[in-house]
């Protein structure tokens, strides 16, 4: 069978296809009865448009660009459904795409959406790609940084208070009297990891006892996790931690997998904080304590923000929300 064409409508309906097209297009333009009965052709020969030609001769692509750090992380996952929930019902389709927390990566999903007019595009960057990212800004395409607090500025932004999530991590372990902790999680140059540890620092530093060993990873892994944790293990047995406050929730699950294949209790020997408060926390072998954050709010708000910005550049204004943390105690701490 013949797909309908807006010619086959127009002869039915007894208009020309350019009152079928501004029917579709500028429904205002058209009497409601000529709307009608138009509807009742499309409707009896099942004609489906073709947006796809319509935007790509506008130039335009209702499509909104997602990029996370890491997908094997649940807690994008999570951001990526409070994002789609947002589109969906706004009917614009997500295209995601995942850095895996390398620049290259993270360059090639940026060309790609520029390739494809995007209307939007949401990041959590890897990289320093503001240059990159004012440059889509100035062709038309829309931006809202995930996870990462933007400049005043250029472009809005949605995060999590990271300074408060690093402060209420370490004034838990502190109260429950560890002194010597460890800090696992990295790139050092990423900001939410830079404000946790920081914001750690700055804790003990205020508690007046104590001290944070900061052990870079590269990556934001559980196997990251386990390999920085051995590497404290293998140190002489005076400078072991007595808690680890992991960047998130991967790196804690690989951390209490090396102390498990030592034979190192949690949390009588060494307890552990992690950050982001994934499904898999809870479901340890030994419950987590973690700080957690609203990654569906963060998804959801993000959209909303650019679905904003998208529907009156001129008017919108630069907004930077922040979203406040909490600490889940589970037996990784508790006993």
């Amino acid at each position: 069978m013949a797909v309908a064409q807006v010619r086959d409508v127009a002869a039915l309906a007894g208009v020309s296809p350019a009152t079928v097209s501004n029917a579709l297009n500028h429904p205002h333009k058209v009497s409601p009865a000529t709307l009608t009965r138009i509807q009742a052709a499309i409707d009896e020969l099942g004609y489906i448009r073709n947006d796809a030609a319509r935007q790509l001769r506008a130039g335009t692509n209702d499509a909104i660009g997602l990029i996370v750090l890491d997908i094997a992380n649940p807690f994008y996952i999570d951001v990526a459904r409070g994002v789609e929930n947002i589109l969906l019902a706004a009917q614009r389709p997500l295209i995601m795409g995942n850095s895996s927390q390398e620049a290259g990566r993270e360059t090639t999903y940026l060309d790609l959406f520029e390739q494809q007019h995007t209307s939007g595009v949401l990041i959590s960057p890897v990289a320093d790609v503001m240059d990159r990212l004012r440059r889509l800004r100035d062709r038309g395409t829309s931006v809202v940084l995930v996870d990462r607090m933007g400049r005043a500025e250029e472009f809005s932004s949605v995060a999590i208070d990271d300074s408060v999530g690093g402060r209420i991590a370490i004034e838990h372990l502190l109260s429950i009297g560890r002194r010597r902790i460890a800090f696992i999680g990295g790139p050092a140059d990423v900001a939410p990891i830079t404000n946790r540890l920081n914001a750690a620092r700055a804790t003990v530093e205020a508690h007046g006892s104590g001290e944070i060993t900061f052990v870079e990873t590269d990556i934001m892994t559980a196997e990251a996790g386990r390999l920085g944790m051995e590497h404290l293990l293998d140190q002489p047995k005076p400078k072991l931690p007595d808690a680890v406050f992991a960047a998130n929730d991967l790196l804690a699950l690989g951390v209490l997998q090396a102390l498990t294949l030592r034979g190192i209790s949690v949390p009588d020997d060494i307890a552990i904080v992690g950050y982001d408060d994934i499904d898999f926390a809870a479901s340890a072998a030994i419950p987590l304590t973690s700080v957690r954050q609203p990654a569906l709010q963060m998804g959801s708000t993000a959209a909303q923000l650019l679905l904003d910005v998208i529907a009156d550049p001129a008017a919108s204004k630069v907004e930077h929300v922040t979203l406040e943390p909490e600490l889940v105690i589970r037996r990784s701490t508790s006993g």
